[in-house]
């Protein structure tokens, strides 16, 4: 429904375009916000750098790779050792805090309106900085969980503990064998309970969640809404970008509002409608609280 090529109707975070999205979430009814990976990065999860260097050199002098998400693709000899790479992966994104207050900011600019978050983001960088857990839909899966590598169910399971012990325990990034986690069903090995083919695993949780992002967009129909987008690329543009431009599109009350580094754009059929910020969300986020 849109055309082939959308506006580029990115500015800097000039003050007009601040205030304009300051006063798209006072209006607002509702607010869906939309996050990508560009929200975590600038929060400071990068997975490259500095960063990278800290926790991995010695990765990447034994097999190559310079950045974490490479780490996660390499071909590991034995399963010590993926997992290894893997519970530091984990230890690092999932269950330290993210180096600067970028989520607990834009929960304070939320705080008190009626509010629900779609993410492709599997850091848990949300509920960590005190978002409500009912309002939350991670759709790609969550670094915190394992499934089946099957899988031979649509089931899940924590994995905060052995993650712990295995980044206690490796040594010459090696996790000892006993701690190989594998199905308790089926004695398969368990993966990451991420997306990446059809085995994914959506599983209670992840359905109950699906029904009430639904549920929340068909009792809001019509209204007000400000449709946020943060940090969003083109890599999965179906699960948020596309529908936020639709919805909107479908809604004559409904604003877009796109915050990201590198290219913040629409269609030009909700131009009229929309606020582009190219910067830095972080800093956006400052600016629209001092605004």
């Amino acid at each position: 429904m849109f055309s082939k090529k959308p506006t580029d109707k990115s500015t800097k975070n000039s003050s007009r375009e601040i205030e304009r999205l300051k006063q798209a979430i006072a209006d607002a009814d509702a607010i869906v916000i939309g996050a990508g990976a560009g929200l975590s990065t600038s929060a400071g999860f990068t997975y490259s750098g500095a960063r990278f260097e800290q926790h991995f050199s010695d990765f990447e002098e034994k097999y190559g790779f310079h950045d974490m998400y490479s780490g996660g693709f390499y071909p590991y000899r034995t399963p010590e050792e993926s997992w290894a790479f893997w519970s530091r992966y984990v230890m690092v994104n999932r269950y330290a805090d993210p180096p600067k207050p970028v989520y607990r900011n834009l929960l304070a600019l939320v705080d008190g309106k009626d509010y629900f978050v779609l993410t492709t983001n599997v850091d848990h960088c949300f509920q960590k900085a005190g978002f409500d857990k009912k309002r939350l839909f991670y759709t790609q899966g969550d670094y915190g969980l394992f499934q089946c590598s099957e899988p031979c169910r649509q089931e899940t399971y924590d994995n905060e503990d052995i993650i712990r012990m295995m980044y206690a325990e490796q040594k010459d990034m090696k996790i000892p064998s006993y701690l190989v986690p594998s199905c308790p069903h089926c004695g398969k090995p368990l993966t990451m309970n991420l997306r990446s083919d059809d085995r994914f695993v959506q599983d209670e949780g992840w359905h109950l969640a699906a029904e009430r992002y639904s549920a929340f967009l068909r009792a809001r129909e019509g209204q007000k809404i400000l449709f946020l987008e943060l940090g969003v690329g083109y890599n999965t543009p179906v699960i948020i970008k596309y529908p936020f431009w639709n919805m909107t599109a479908k809604n004559p009350k409904a604003t877009y509002a796109c915050v990201n580094f590198d290219h913040a754009i629409c269609p030009d059929e909700i131009r009229r409608r929309s606020i582009c910020l190219n910067g830095d969300i972080g800093e956006a986020l400052v600016q629209l609280q001092n605004a």
